[in-house]
């Protein structure tokens, strides 16, 4: 086996593994990709991207059904599922040769294997013709991701019971959905799946849905999912699921002891991810893992000197935006710039179904554990003349400031365009700003972002349009 010399491996090109390569590049690195499936991992090839594809398939369907209402007549609306498969998996696959240009524009080499870390520095490669190589190299970022989370003895044969990887090239609609899990990925399959016409049931374990979210926010949200006909039942567990032929049942059962019994033609499995930290080597060298997560420092180093962990490996938000910002603090810590660390306490959190749901900075449930004195301003967009403008007054903002000085603790929003108004509040948030401050910042009217200066307003005591 020969075995060759390179200078900082990333071993895994998601949105953490290229972006981290792309900056020790800038950096000065000479830099070689490992990657045993697509450019871009799962974001790009199996998740953020191509869900979001579909998710506005189902926004632009639900539209036209709405089209009478701003004076537009829609006849004969039908709904190509194949087409909107394939369109979602178009953009993907655009997008994934987006980062092959990348690579090359930042003359990065990229090896596809599955790798593994040996003793010594040294990465042993398999290629997909089964032929292996060794990589010697000087530092690595390992950036492997993880993978859905299974439920035990339940096969996901991607015909009847599915994780999300099976269901974004699913092509048939099904008429009955059961979703297991009420995080982001279950929230947001459950609203493509009913704006389509499926009949769909969502069933959690904890007591809300959407879990890291504002209580009251999510509240919100279940009300208006449930208003728009999915069923949704939290405080609930899920047994006995099995298929029969084309068809699944399984026995839903409340913390009351309430038993339902379902059955239909899709199940989606989205209890969570598991790192994918087995079998590559880490014990083997020593580094060190916690329930199957690499532990880090600040800087993205692991216990073992020479050897970065980012993204999904770790034990930080499960999000691509976050695997990102540590690939560049990996990358610069390997290359002996001074660097900066994260504020985890900082990192937006957005759910694209719709309403949308996106949130910054503690809930008010945390603020309540750590004893904080705190303020609360709430507005319903209804109260936003462009929300009622443009037809979107459903949803409310509500902001946390500080009870002495006014620093905004948390900003979560319910709206249709959420995810695109959160950023304000992360800057916000990021620039230690305070509440008179945000609202002595002129707003143009009408926006939507009007709303953060209202909700403000409202914390301080002295709302203007509500």
């Amino acid at each position: 086996m020969a075995t060759e010399e390179k200078d900082l491996v990333v071993l895994g090109s998601g949105p953490g593994g290229y972006i981290a390569a792309i900056r020790a590049s800038q950096l000065g690195r000479t830099v070689t990709i490992v990657e045993r499936d697509s450019l871009g991992g799962v974001c790009l090839n199996w998740g953020c991207i191509p869900s979001k594809a579909l998710l506005r398939s189902a926004q632009l369907f639900h539209d036209f059904q709405r089209a009478e209402e701003f004076g537009i007549s829609s006849h004969g609306l039908s709904v190509n599922f194949p087409k909107i498969i394939d369109r979602s998996r178009g953009v993907a696959s655009k997008l994934s040769g987006g980062v092959s240009y990348l690579m090359k524009k930042n003359k990065i080499e990229v090896v596809k294997g599955n790798g593994v870390i040996r003793p010594g520095r040294v990465l042993e490669v398999t290629q997909e013709n089964g032929d292996k190589r060794e990589i010697t190299y000087k530092d690595i970022i390992i950036a492997t991701g993880a993978r859905p989370r299974s439920i035990p003895g339940v096969e996901i044969d991607g015909e009847v019971i599915h994780s999300y990887r099976t269901l974004l090239e699913y092509k048939r609609l099904p008429s009955k959905t059961l979703v297991i899990g009420a995080g982001a990925i279950g929230i947001e399959f459950a609203y493509f799946h009913s704006t389509f016409g499926a009949q769909v049931t969502v069933v959690e374990m904890l007591d809300q849905i959407l879990p890291i979210e504002d209580k009251e926010i999510a509240d919100s949200l279940q009300k208006i999912l449930s208003k728009n006909g999915i069923s949704i039942t939290t405080g609930t567990t899920v047994s006995n699921l099995k298929r029969n032929g084309n068809s699944a049942s399984a026995t839903l059962t409340s913390k009351s002891g309430a038993v339902q019994e379902w059955e239909g033609d899709c199940v989606l499995v989205a209890i969570g991810v598991i790192p994918n930290t087995a079998n590559i080597g880490l014990e083997e060298i020593g580094i060190e893992l916690d329930r199957g997560f690499i532990e880090v420092t600040d800087r993205m180093e692991t216990s073992v000197e020479h050897h970065y962990a980012i993204g999904d490996v770790v034990r930080t938000p499960l999000l691509a935006h976050v695997a990102s910002h540590e690939g560049i603090v990996a990358a610069e810590a390997a290359c002996g710039e001074a660097g900066h660390g994260i504020d985890y306490e900082n990192i937006p959190s957005c759910t694209y179904c719709q309403p949308q749901v996106a949130s910054v900075g503690i809930s008010e449930k945390v603020a309540k554990e750590r004893g904080l004195k705190y303020r609360v301003g709430k507005v319903p967009f209804s109260a936003i003349g462009k929300a009622i403008a443009i037809g979107e007054p459903e949803g409310m903002i509500k902001v946390l400031i500080d009870d002495e000085v006014g620093e905004v603790l948390g900003v979560h929003i319910l709206h249709s365009e959420a995810t695109e108004l959160i950023t304000e509040a992360a800057i916000i948030r990021s620039h230690e700003g305070i509440a008179s401050s945000v609202l002595d910042t002129i707003h143009p009217h009408p926006t939507l972002s009007e709303s953060i200066s209202e909700a403000m307003a409202a914390a301080l005591g002295r709302p203007l349009n509500f």
